[in-house]
Formats: structure tokens, C-alpha cells, sequence
């Protein structure tokens, strides 16, 4: 039976043998094999459509993240190769490279020798140009067939490409082991270089793996690995590449040991927040699939809007600012260009790699108090102006649905009639819950829609006091369409997209929409900044600085927040468990939360421009003026 065998593996060699010679000798024979199969006419296009990388990046060009599927791939143009990985792998794969047209008959015969020696198929015979054509265009099968169109495709890209362009897109698609596709791929897999660093035996370890990828991978099997990597370096010193003293020095060099990871995956809440949102965006594929296709296998350029000098801040602030406490507490921020939506920094929680949920866009909580501005700006809409009265006298019975309900300012605190503007800054619940209840819910309901808010809400009284759940994203933005003068714009994390050859798929904000009159923002605005100027925001200041905000703090003190904004961020800042509902023992947002806001500001925003608020005209303000935090009359937005 061994014997037949080994007729057999002869015989079909030889045949292969003989027709790839007749490929070579007959143009009219190769012209047939071209005709024969029309669907080939245009496959060389797809040499350019091999799975890429991609990678993303920070707003300033840093890199954060390599995103991909099961292909490791990073083309690189063939001036960036070493010439001696170039000569490595030519000595290996392929001596006569530089003088066959595609398919090379010496090596061919050689092989069918070495192979009817071995009883085997132990050496293929393919040229470069062969294995580039194996590797992209057909099918991996061992037939007579598929080595005939491997050797007529092989020929047509001869005619047709440079023996250095070949050469580079043989060197970008061959697979390296360990996930690399590619010699920048496998340059950092396994020396953690850029492929211009690679050295003359790192190189000659190279060219060794690609005939076997697993059988001669150095992590898992070292022995083999250096034994072909001193094959290597013999085929190097035989053809004149290097002399046999260096080819002896070079065998002697360790092997890798670990793969190495220079491009980081996504591991943190900003990355995974940009690659979900692309895997959703129709500008990338009207399919989920296309879409998947496109950011893991289609070598885009994502640049972010992270700005990771704010990120530093913010998760500085939020590490040293948050009480020293073995209870579970954390917080969490974001904070967004109000002009634009770009989201600067985001600090999603603790653990990403445990956690794996983002409180800023996945977290659901009540918003307490810092829900009050929408309840304000349904009110302005209604006519009610800055020094209107509203009767904040506590308690405020409501019946709700045929039940009572018994609300109650914060602290027991008496209460009585105020100006919303005091009210506002006071957080007096019952004026709320009035003013709530005279604007109607509905109202307060299509406000928040309009300023950004897209959790399910429910038009019910206790809803004026922020018990239906929000995201911390949704508040910073719905404050930072107020700071805008009523015009909405989408929160986004990525700011451009380029694809693999530089072509920006797009980039920038949305145009933005005007949800709420330019006076309204702008009256609400000036009432807001009655918080911070000495009402329950005192925290959240930033001297010299303009600010706006509101706290806010659940029943039981379950979630505490501060969102404010001056003209150029808007921020939220959300503290609690990252479990649930848990009491926090008098925590309010008052305290931590309008610290951590008023630190990350500080800093942030140091270098940048000094700007003021936008004032109402003065016409447009129902009853006219402003109240002073201490609650004189006057203009908040003079000072």
C-alpha cells in the first residue's frame, strides 16, 4: 500500500508538473485557462480587500484601541519592510523570485522529487506569487483544479503588477501565526517592534514560520521554531545574503517567549461606548453586518472626541474627591461640548474589566432635584418669570391617581412663598411640585424630550422632583442644550471616520436643532446660576468663571448629582451604587457630587477663554429682572 501511495503522490505531481509547463509554454493554453472561468476577470480588485484593523484614536491622534476580528492585519507599504526581512523570506519561500513570471518549473520539479522521497507532500513548490493567490483568491484545497487556477491567476498577476507590488501584498496578507496577518502584524505579535525594527534574525524567524504557522510558532513550540529559524538563516548564508559566521551568531539569539500587545484592545468605557454606537450608525452599512464588517475587518481610522487631558482630570477628581468607603459607592462623569455634543471625557465607573457597565450610558437613576430645570423651563414657556412667586410652603399635599401623596421640602425646611428664582436656587420641593402641576406634565414631559432626555417617562406629580430614571449622559446634554441657547445637538464620540485608503466616511457634529426658544435658555440660564451663587451648588463654583447648575439628591439619599454647565462644557456628575438604589446616609448632591463638578472644571477648563453667559433681551422676560441669590431684585447675569 505504501508503495501505491507513493505512485499516486508521484503521479499527480507529475501531472501537475506538466501542466503547469504547459501554462508556461502555450500563451493559447493559458488564454484558455483565463476564458474559462469569466468569473476571475475582475478578482485582482479584491487583492485590496483583505480584513484590516482599525484603529481608534483620541481627539489629538493618540492611539487608544485596535479594533478586530480573528485577522491581526496592518498593511504597510514595502519601503517600510527591512530589505533583509525582504531577502529572509525570498530565501525562504521563493529564491528565484526576482527572474519567474509567476509559476517556477525548477522548483516545482524539485519539489516533486523531495516529496516522492518523503512518501509525502511535504514541500508545495508554490512561488510567492502563488501562495498570494492561494491565500486571497481560491479556495485552500489540495486538487489538481485548484492548482491549475493557482498557476493561470498566479501568471495573470504577473502581467499585470510589479514584482514589488507582488511582493508587498504577499508581505501584508501572510499569515504569521498568533492571530498576525501581515509583517507589521507579526513584528509587534512577537517582538513588539514596528516592522522598520525588525532585525536580521528576528527576520529570519519570520520567513521560517510561514511555511507551518503552527508548527513552527516559538510560543508553543520553541524546538521546531529554532530549528527552522537556523534553516532559514543557512538558506540566508547559501544564497549570499548574509555570510555563515553571522548565520552561526544569529542561531544563537533567544526566541520570544510571549506575544506582545502593542496596540491595546478596547478595554475602557469611552472605546466601547464609540464601537457600539459605530456597530449602530447606518453610515456604515445598512446591515448589522456590514456594519460589523466594516469596524472590525474594513481598517478604518476612528478618531474620538476624547480629549485625554480632560479624561485624566476627570478620573483624578473622581478617584480622590469620592469619600474613602469600603460601602460600594462610586461615581460617575461626562462632560460635553455644548455647541457641538462632543463628549470630552467620560468616566463610566469603576472596573471596566469586571464591571462591563457604563453608569454615563447605560446607568438608569432619579435624577432628584437636578430634574427641577425642566419643570423651570416648562414654567418660562408658560410666562412665568424670574420674580413670579410660587407658594414653596412644606408640606404640599397632592392627590395623585385617586391616592395621596404628602411631599416635603428637603431638611423639613418650612418653606413659603418665594420667587422661582429663589425656589430654584432654595430647592424647595413644593414649589416644584406646583409649579409642576400649574404648567401641567405634559408640558414638563415634552420639555425634557426636547432637551435631550430619551428615557420612558411618566406623566405622574412625583416626576417634578426627578423620580422618573435618567442617564447621566441625557442630563449633561439636555443642560448643554440650555447653555447652547435652546439648539440641540446629538451627543457623538467619534468625530471622523476615515477608511483604509484616507477617504472620510464622516465626520463633525449634527447641524443641530433650536428645541427651545434663544431668551428661554438664556432666562433659565441666569436662574441656574442663582444655584451656585449661593444657593445648594455653592461647591460647584469655579472663580472667575460664569457657572450653572443644579444638585440634585433621591429619596433616601439614594443617588446624589450636580449638572452644570458654563458656555463652554457641559457636565454631570452622578454619585451611588453601581448596583442599585442603595441609601448613602445624608449624601447629597450638594457635597461630593458639586465638588468633583466644581474640581474637574477648575482644571479643565484652565487656558481657556473667560466667557460670559449670553443675557436675555430684556423684553423677553415675564414680569421683567432677575432675583439676586440673596433675593434682591436685579440682572444675575451682570455680575
Amino acid at each position: 500500500m505504501r508503495t501505491l501511495g507513493r505512485f499516486l503522490i508521484t503521479f499527480f505531481l507529475a501531472a501537475a508538473g506538466l501542466a503547469v509547463a504547459a501554462i508556461l509554454m502555450a500563451r493559447p493554453v493559458s488564454a484558455v485557462f483565463t476564458a474559462a472561468d469569466s468569473g476571475d476577470s475582475n478578482r485582482l480588485e479584491e487583492l485590496e480587500e483583505l480584513s484590516q484593523r482599525s484603529i481608534v484614536y483620541t481627539r489629538d491622534g493618540q492611539t487608544m484601541a485596535v479594533l478586530r476580528a480573528e485577522e491581526n492585519r496592518s498593511p504597510v507599504p514595502l519601503e517600510r519592510v527591512p530589505r533583509h526581512l525582504i531577502d529572509a523570506v525570498i530565501a525562504v519561500e521563493d529564491e528565484r523570485f526576482w527572474r519567474h513570471g509567476g509559476v517556477d518549473l525548477r522548483s516545482t520539479g524539485r519539489a516533486i522529487v523531495s516529496n516522492v522521497e518523503a512518501g509525502d507532500l511535504t514541500q508545495g513548490g508554490s512561488t510567492i506569487t502563488q501562495q498570494l493567490v492561494k491565500n486571497t483568491l481560491v479556495t485552500p484545497e489540495r486538487s489538481f483544479g485548484r492548482k491549475m487556477k493557482e498557476a493561470s491567476l498566479a501568471i495573470r498577476i504577473e502581467g499585470q503588477l510589479s514584482k514589488e507590488e507582488i511582493l508587498e501584498k504577499y508581505l501584508n496578507t501572510v499569515y504569521f501565526g498568533s492571530g498576525s496577518y501581515g509583517v507589521q502584524a507579526a513584528a509587534e505579535t512577537y517582538f513588539g517592534v514596528d516592522v522598520e525594527q525588525v532585525t536580521v534574525g528576528q527576520a529570519a524567524l519570520l520567513a521560517g514560520i510561514i511555511r507551518n504557522p503552527v508548527g513552527y510558532e516559538p510560543f508553543r513550540q520553541p524546538e521546531a521554531a529554532r530549528e527552522r529559524r537556523e534553516l532559514a538563516l543557512d538558506q540566508m548564508a547559501d544564497q549570499g545574503y548574509i555570510t555563515e559566521a553571522e548565520a552561526d551568531r544569529l542561531a544563537e539569539e533567544p526566541l520570544p517567549t510571549s506575544p506582545h500587545e502593542l496596540l491595546p484592545p478596547p478595554n475602557d468605557y469611552f472605546v466601547e461606548e464609540a464601537k457600539q454606537r459605530l456597530l449602530d450608525d447606518p453610515r456604515l452599512g445598512e446591515t448589522a453586518q456590514e456594519r460589523y464588517n466594516a469596524v472590525f475587518k474594513g481598517g478604518l481610522k476612528i478618531y474620538t472626541t476624547l480629549d485625554p487631558r480632560m479624561q485624566a482630570i476627570a478620573k483624578e477628581k473622581v478617584d480622590s474627591i469620592l469619600p474613602n468607603s469600603n460601602r460600594g459607592f462610586t461615581a460617575a462623569l461626562v462632560t460635553l461640548e455644548p455647541y457641538s455634543g462632543a463628549v470630552r471625557a467620560m468616566v463610566g465607573g469603576p472596573n471596566f474589566e469586571q464591571a462591563k457597565f457604563n453608569l454615563v450610558t447605560q446607568g438608569l437613576r432619579q435624577p432628584g432635584s437636578s430634574w427641577k430645570p425642566f419643570v423651570l423651563m416648562a414654567a418660562i414657556e408658560a410666562g412665568y418669570g424670574p420674580r413670579n412667586s410660587i407658594n414653596g410652603t412644606s408640606p404640599c399635599p397632592v392627590r395623585a391617581g385617586g391616592r395621596p401623596w404628602l411631599p416635603s421640602n428637603y431638611g423639613e425646611a418650612t418653606g413659603g412663598v418665594a420667587s422661582v428664582t429663589t425656589a430654584l436656587a432654595k430647592s424647595y420641593n413644593c414649589a416644584f411640585v406646583r409649579l409642576g402641576l400649574k404648567v401641567g406634565l405634559d408640558k414638563v414631559t415634552d420639555v425634557a424630550r426636547r432637551l435631550g432626555i430619551t428615557s420612558p417617562l411618566d406623566d405622574v406629580p412625583a416626576m417634578t422632583l426627578g423620580t422618573e430614571e435618567v442617564h447621566p449622559l441625557d442630563m449633561a446634554s439636555a443642560y448643554g442644550t440650555i447653555a447652547n441657547d435652546g439648539i440641540r445637538h446629538q451627543p457623538f464620540f467619534v468625530e471622523r471616520v476615515e477608511d483604509r485608503h484616507g477617504n472620510v466616511v464622516f465626520e463633525g457634529p449634527d447641524a443641530g436643532e433650536q428645541v427651545v426658544d434663544v431668551n428661554h435658555a438664556r432666562i433659565a440660564t441666569q436662574m441656574m446660576r442663582a444655584v451656585v451663587n449661593g444657593g445648594t451648588g455653592g461647591r460647584a463654583s469655579v472663580p472667575g468663571r460664569q457657572v450653572a447648575g443644579k444638585t440634585g439628591t433621591s429619596q433616601n439619599w439614594e443617588n446624589a448629582w450636580f449638572v452644570g454647565y458654563t458656555p463652554q462644557l457641559a457636565t454631570a456628575v452622578w454619585m451611588g451604587s453601581p448596583v442599585g438604589n442603595v441609601p448613602m446616609g445624608g449624601i447629597t448632591g450638594g457635597s461630593y457630587p458639586a465638588a468633583i463638578f466644581g474640581a474637574f472644571m477648575r482644571q479643565a477648563l484652565d487656558g481657556a477663554p473667560v466667557e460670559a453667559f449670553k443675557l436675555p433681551d430684556p423684553k423677553s422676560i415675564p414680569g421683567g429682572g432677575f432675583i439676586r441669590s440673596g433675593g434682591e431684585p436685579g440682572m444675575v447675569g451682570k455680575s
